[in-house]
């Protein structure tokens, strides 16, 4: 599992109710809708608020050691969090993305295919563009290709 996958998994897993599919309900439906904005806004705060928490960390935890290893372990440090930063701010840009799919009406459908995505899937991956099926299949090319 990547580290943006990682990332998206635990936030999701600890921050909402699943949404209860009530029998004979509509698919992506204006209650379904709202539950999927409210999961991708609430995600997108947190992602934004952890970026300013890291820019004051940085700038609180600058200093200009004398000693080479301690210099070297503190700007190591900050690699690290800059590139988590990095894949956080790819991931905010992918869920804005989102948000507007949901504005335009064109969310939970696969793109490929053009199926339903499902609830339980959006809920596990609520940016998700692709059916599970479109998704394995193109892991699968890309393994290919890239193997």
């Amino acid at each position: 599992m990547s580290a943006q996958n990682k990332t998206e998994s635990s936030y999701l897993m600890k921050s909402f109710t699943p949404y209860e599919v009530k029998e004979g309900e509509e698919y992506m439906n204006e209650q379904q809708l709202a539950h999927f904005s409210a999961i991708l806004r609430n995600w997108k705060q947190e992602l934004m608020e952890e970026v300013d928490r890291t820019v004051t960390h940085m700038k609180d935890e600058a200093a200009n050691f004398p000693d080479p290893a301690d210099r070297a372990s503190q700007e190591e440090e900050f690699s690290l969090e800059l590139r988590a930063r990095d894949r956080e701010r790819k991931l905010i840009k992918k869920i804005e993305q989102t948000l507007t799919r949901i504005e335009e009406d064109d969310y939970g459908f696969c793109d490929a295919c053009g199926v339903e995505i499902g609830i339980r899937r959006l809920e596990a991956r609520p940016t998700a563009t692709l059916c599970i099926d479109c998704k394995t299949l193109a892991e699968i090319k890309e393994r290919q290709v890239g193997g």
